[in-house]
């Protein structure tokens, strides 16, 4: 059976700086959206519409605000708000791991917001150019979560080729839930977004497949994934990662109507 390596968090010390492979993940998410949004900025329909790499480089600058602020406040109300509230000096601590993709996502959409009325963007536009983007930065994400061997997954059966030991959990095969995130609610999500985008599509629309997908995938691969806590919903019990995904799909579905009822192209 495999067992979690249960590596060093710290990928390197240069005296008393000591750098994070949690913090190095986040660096290849945000180097990510550097490229895929060169690459969609050369996308025909994309320069037509007028956007330029240098609109990807400040983008990038109000998104990682909006997902580190975002994020942690997200953590913190989300899924701990009593150990935070009675820790507080721990809410800053983000280099320790702990960031919520809700509260990011809240957090992204302030900061395109933003950007968007500083340029003279709809809102919706900024998020239907940015959203294919964004897969593989969660997925770098995840693999942080994995390398610190957090959101460990459900207890699985012993048979399970991967299942995994988690040495800081206890001695049960468990899922390797921020695995299956990373390949299903990143990697499989950025590639269809990436196709779908790939092409005039109407406004909302990439939007719309952005979090109708997220939502989707992530309530989905929650089931593997040992919950935060859990609440029951007219006697169905889920997860507060499957319930805080049920705003999204809802989402994503009223986008897609909206786009396809008007049918304006992007």
């Amino acid at each position: 059976m495999l067992i979690h390596p249960m590596p060093d968090p710290i990928a390197l010390s240069i005296g008393p700086l000591a750098v994070r492979w949690y913090g190095l993940m986040y660096l290849l998410a945000f180097g990510s959206f550097m490229l895929l949004g060169r690459l969609r900025v050369k996308q025909a329909h994309s320069a037509a519409a007028g956007w330029r790499n240098l609109d990807v480089e400040d983008m990038l600058f109000y998104g990682v605000l909006g997902v580190v602020i975002g994020g942690r406040l997200g953590e913190v109300v989300f899924y701990h708000p009593a150990y935070y509230f009675s820790h507080p000096l721990e809410i800053l601590a983000v280099w320790k791991g702990g960031m919520s993709f809700h509260g990011g996502f809240l957090g992204v959409l302030v900061a395109m917001a933003i950007w968007g009325k500083k340029h003279g963007r709809p809102l919706m536009e900024v998020m239907d150019f940015i959203a294919p983007l964004v897969p593989l930065g969660y997925a770098a994400g995840r693999i942080g979560n994995f390398i610190n061997a957090e959101l460990p997954g459900r207890v699985a059966e012993a048979t399970l080729p991967w299942a995994m030991i988690w040495p800081n959990v206890d001695a049960l095969p468990r899922h390797p839930s921020p695995i299956y995130q990373a390949l299903v609610d990143g990697v499989l999500l950025f590639i269809v977004l990436w196709l779908f985008a790939r092409k005039p599509r109407p406004r909302l629309a990439v939007s719309g497949v952005f979090a109708l997908g997220y939502g989707c995938a992530r309530f989905f691969t929650e089931y593997f994934r040992m919950p935060d806590y859990e609440v029951s919903v007219a006697g169905w019990t889920i997860s507060a990662g499957q319930m805080l995904s049920l705003p999204m799909i809802a989402l994503g579905l009223l986008l897609l109507l909206i786009a396809y009822k008007k049918s304006e192209p992007a």
